[in-house]
């Protein structure tokens, strides 16, 4: 384990040690265990990491009073992790009806919840307002104009935030930029102000409170937070004095980094929030603004780094003097994110190996595409068939963005906490797998 004590500058969850088995553990929880009680590959989840990252963020934002942490459940949702953060005060980001459904299904009301989306359907919305959402990020002016002819036929007044594009451009991969002026999210920020107007104008069922805005994901850096600010609030400042209006909810969205390999060197949880906390309050003072409603939005770097996965090593394929291959029994079915732009993953092998004997491997999975590749060049001790491979930072955008791609089944999910294991997602059947086909009367 790191000597770091904020979560998201670790590597692996916290509590990670060696047994006296030589077997790897996290939280009191022989991992190697785990993969016999439970199969693999398997989705595992340390709830005293999760709550510990949950309170660093409550506590680094905590001078500033006016914070309100919703999670983005994109990053990884399922009933159990929702309850959790619920019971811990925090509120959520959603971008789905599925998503909206799993909070309700976890006895979890919807008034400490947004919605985002740059296409959100019909159905979406009126499922949401029915079940009392707190506010919607509108995205675009079709939504607007959607969104208000429902709160008008339910005759209620809907709260929105406007999602802005800043034009900002911050350093990570460009699949997961989004404010940057070529994005498929959010209303140029040079448009805001026809977009006000006519909100103001038109749109008497929606009352506007607040400017969004969401810059990228995996952000190593400070400074792109303090630019969002100064653009945002120097934008409220201008709104206000035109249209007579007051506009105090100010969201920035997520996107803070994570520490996924050695050479990753994000900043503190505490450094991302001192430097917002500063920003917000210098300008709020140069523009003789009231401090806004703060809305954080973190996925990733809430539950990326309690998360690993547990694999089964297979078959081996030594290409002479090239590489040499070892294959799990999973791949880019339960994590996609290598193969889709090109994340990086620590892992090391789990069971016990008497002696250290490093040898540099690619990791490939069992999924039939040549870019099904999970590590490269990652040195594993002594990588053998029937080893367990525990790969780390799984936490976030594995599940959820995980599939059925060569009619897999998709994989189990355990919560730990102190020696003890739980089920919370369970493997799936091959009877769920063909319980949505149906075959044709005709074809009979």
């Amino acid at each position: 384990m790191s000597n770091t004590p904020f979560v998201n500058q670790n590597i692996k969850p916290i509590n990670t040690t060696r047994n006296k088995k030589g077997n790897l553990e996290i939280s009191k929880c022989d991992v190697v265990e785990l993969a016999k009680k439970y199969g693999t590959p398997l989705y595992v989840i340390d709830e005293i990491t999760l709550t510990k990252m949950a309170s660093d963020f409550i506590n680094a934002f905590s001078r500033y009073k006016k914070t309100k942490i919703t999670y983005a459940s994109k990053a990884l949702m399922t009933s159990s992790i929702a309850k959790i953060l619920a019971n811990m005060g925090l509120g959520f980001d959603v971008v789905s009806i599925g998503e909206i459904y799993t909070l309700l299904n976890a006895g979890i009301d919807l008034s400490k919840t947004s919605f985002n989306g740059n296409n959100k359907s019909i159905e979406e919305i009126e499922f949401a307002i029915d079940n009392k959402i707190d506010h919607f990020s509108a995205d675009s002016i079709d939504e607007l104009k959607i969104l208000n002819k429902i709160a008008k036929q339910k005759n209620i007044t809907q709260k929105i935030h406007l999602r802005v594009n800043p034009r900002i451009e911050c350093h990570t991969h460009e699949y997961i930029q989004t404010g940057q002026i070529d994005s498929k999210f959010g209303i140029d920020i040079e448009k805001i102000e026809d977009v006000v107007k006519l909100i103001l104008d038109e749109y008497k069922n929606l009352e506007l409170v607040g400017l969004h805005a969401h810059i990228g994901s995996q952000i190593f850096e400070t400074n792109v937070f303090r630019d969002e600010i100064s653009i945002l609030l120097n934008k409220i400042k201008i709104l206000n004095e035109k249209f007579n209006i007051k506009l105090n909810e100010l969201n920035l969205g997520g996107g803070y980094g994570v520490k996924y390999i050695e050479s990753d060197n994000p900043p503190s949880i505490y450094d991302f929030a001192n430097a917002i906390i500063n920003s917000i309050e210098e300008n709020c003072k140069k523009l003789n603004l009231d401090y806004p409603i703060l809305y954080i939005e973190p996925g990733r770097s809430l539950v990326c780094n309690s998360g690993v996965t547990l694999y089964t090593v297979g078959n081996e394929k030594n290409i002479e003097g090239i590489k040499k291959y070892i294959t799990i029994d999973g791949g880019m079915a339960d994590n996609i994110r290598p193969s889709l732009y090109q994340a990086e993953y620590s892992a090391e092998i789990a069971n016990n190996k008497n002696e250290n004997k490093p040898e540099k491997v690619d990791v490939a999975g069992k999924f039939c595409e040549s870019g099904d590749v999970l590590i490269r060049n990652i040195e594993l001790n002594q990588p053998q068939k029937g080893d367990i491979l525990c790969v780390y930072g799984t936490g976030a955008y594995c599940y959820s963005m995980s599939s059925n791609y060569n009619r897999m089944l998709k994989s189990a999910m355990i919560l730990i906490n102190d020696g003890k294991s739980e089920i919370i997602v369970k493997r799936q059947t091959l009877e769920d797998l063909v319980s949505n086909d149906i075959v044709l009367e005709r074809l009979k």
